[in-house]
């Protein structure tokens, strides 16, 4: 329902969370994932964009596979520190360093697989393609994303992200699927922490703690995109 139409009595349209379209948190997963795509893809000052980490793998290793390899060798590092730095301060720190580590985990995340699409002959610039990004963040939940967007979800969940890569998806359908992936990490952001809590609570031992899980994390994430973003000449016509 538009804001400038008066109110009634019948019921509000609902998003992909279940929220009420135009709520806070409606607009506050909106913003997450235009924020991730406008770091993790685009770069912002010193922070490179995904084609620039991608091709200075490629100009540093034989193949495109390998320099993929590299990249996410590169980012499970970065994952790592990120994880470590962000939970190193303990109880009094939790409030600032949490949404600071996970904002930063997934735009590093992002960066990663958006490389990884560069390196395989996709072009992140189309939306297609950055909202199929955005769906390897949430893995299993990414069916409940796109059936919710009146996306097709029969078959495997990497054939319907690659037959994403290649279609052509209306601007709408899009943004209900993004805005989806947003409801789903802010949800995620909030039960981690809540897990994560009596562990980051300790000074040092949380960031232990926020490098492990956060590796293990980005490692399936990774590993979920390598076969969701398969090269463009291994693709059926």
């Amino acid at each position: 329902m538009s804001p400038d139409v008066p109110r009634d009595d019948s019921p509000s349209p609902a998003t992909t969370s279940g929220a009420p379209e135009g709520s806070a948190l409606d607009r506050r997963a909106a913003d997450l994932v235009q924020r991730l795509l406008a770091v993790g893809i685009d770069g912002l000052g010193p922070f490179d964009g995904a084609a620039e980490v991608a091709a200075a793998a490629r100009k540093q290793n034989p193949s495109a596979e390998s320099a993929i390899h590299a990249v996410l060798r590169q980012h499970t590092r970065l994952v790592a520190g990120n994880g470590f730095a962000t939970g190193l301060g303990g109880l009094l720190t939790l409030p600032v360093a949490l949404p600071a580590n996970v904002f930063g985990f997934h735009v590093l995340a992002v960066r990663a697989v958006a490389a990884m699409a560069e390196l395989r002959g996709y072009d992140t610039s189309r939306p297609e393609v950055r909202s199929a990004i955005l769906l390897t963040l949430v893995g299993a939940d990414a069916t409940d994303v796109l059936k919710s967007a009146g996306l097709p979800t029969g078959g495997r969940l990497t054939g319907r992200l690659t037959g994403l890569l290649t279609s052509r998806v209306p601007g709408p359908v899009l943004m209900l699927v993004n805005k989806g992936v947003g409801f789903r990490i802010i949800a995620r952001f909030g039960t981690q922490g809540l897990l994560r809590l009596p562990q980051r609570a300790l000074p040092v031992v949380g960031g232990v703690v926020g490098a492990g899980v956060d590796t293990v994390m980005f490692r399936r994430i990774a590993k979920a995109a390598e076969h969701a973003l398969p090269p463009r000449s291994a693709q059926t016509p």
